[in-house]
C-alpha cells in the first residue's frame, strides 16, 4: 500500500515538475536575450 501510494504521488508530481522545468527554461531564455540586450546597450 505504501509503495503504491509513493508511486501514485510520483506520477502526480511528474507533470508539475515538467511544467516547472519548462517555465524555468522559458525564464532562462528570456533572461539570456535580456542579457544580450543589456550588453549591447553597454557596448
Amino acid at each position: 500500500m505504501q509503495f503504491r501510494r509513493k508511486f501514485g504521488r510520483k506520477k502526480e508530481s511528474k507533470p508539475t515538475k515538467g511544467l516547472f522545468l519548462i517555465l524555468l527554461l522559458v525564464v532562462a531564455v528570456i533572461l539570456w536575450y535580456k542579457m544580450e540586450g543589456i550588453l549591447d546597450s553597454l557596448f
